[in-house]
């Protein structure tokens, strides 16, 4: 359903829908909406899906698809004209923070040494259309699909789903349970020169509450990370990941300064 719901909407991923999670399905649609529309993934101008057309991806009631959309109207984030369908208003303007990439990249590696990764699958595959278009692939050029759980003392704390272009053939499982990401990139000629991370929220469904230990609706840390190498001066992006981490076995810590 998650996936009908993402395609609809033209974004890379959406949390699925859960009738075991404590909120009602209505305000978990309304969530999701919500999310995609102020992080700039469904942009200022863009047409929302109609209420049968939210129905049929989620699997609710028409009636659940009008609430959610009910609260996105009384909150100005959409507007409903007669005959033209509901658009989006709100105007995204992103304020990205700058940081060095090397201090980043050198954090990340330094956690995957001092973790240990389950590789729960590995195969390689097309995309999914919103992540074929972001890395730049045809409709069935394969990339790299991985999935992995990260532990720290046997208590897991991170579930990581990535989409690797230009990685070739020869990789098994058990490299990545042992090496970085980014030095099995570097091995294989892929140097990453710059990254943007996306940072939110989301709650457990019954998937992420099993492998990481939590409860249904449980609040989690929401990750989503594109990482781009640089050819002939050009920038191409060559790796989508997105993650979710437990809360109370993971933080994620910033420390600016203001110059001068």
């Amino acid at each position: 359903m998650s996936e009908a719901l993402a395609a609809l909407l033209g974004v890379a991923a959406v949390p699925p829908l859960s009738k075991e999670a404590p909120t009602p399905l209505y305000y978990q649609l309304y969530r999701s909406l919500k999310d995609a529309i102020l992080s700039g993934s469904v942009p200022e101008g863009a047409q929302m899906p109609t209420e049968q057309q939210l129905a049929d991806a989620c699997g609710v009631s028409r009636i659940t698809a009008k609430r959610a959309m009910d609260e996105l109207a009384d909150e100005t984030l959409v507007e409903r004209r007669r005959g033209k369908g509901t658009h989006v208003i709100y105007h995204y303007e992103p304020k990205p923070v700058e940081a060095p990439l090397v201090g980043m990249l050198q954090e990340i590696e330094s956690m995957a040494r001092h973790s240990d990764a389950r590789v729960i699958s590995m195969r390689r595959a097309p995309p999914p259309e919103p992540i074929a278009a972001l890395l730049g692939l045809a409709t069935n050029d394969k990339a790299l699909a991985l999935e992995r759980v990260r532990s720290r003392d046997g208590k897991p704390f991170g579930h990581y789903a990535s989409w690797t272009a230009g990685l070739d053939g020869g990789l098994r499982k058990g490299d990545f349970r042992t090496t970085p990401r980014l030095e099995i990139f570097r091995r294989h000629g892929l140097r990453i020169t710059h990254v943007t991370q996306t940072i939110s929220a989301a709650a457990a469904t019954p998937v992420l509450a099993e492998l990481l230990d939590t409860d249904v609706g449980a609040p989690l840390i929401q990750l989503t990370r594109h990482s781009f190498t640089t050819e002939d001066g050009a920038e191409r992006m060559v790796d989508y990941l997105h993650t979710h981490y437990h809360p109370g076995r993971f933080q994620y810590q910033m420390d600016l300064r203001l110059d001068g």
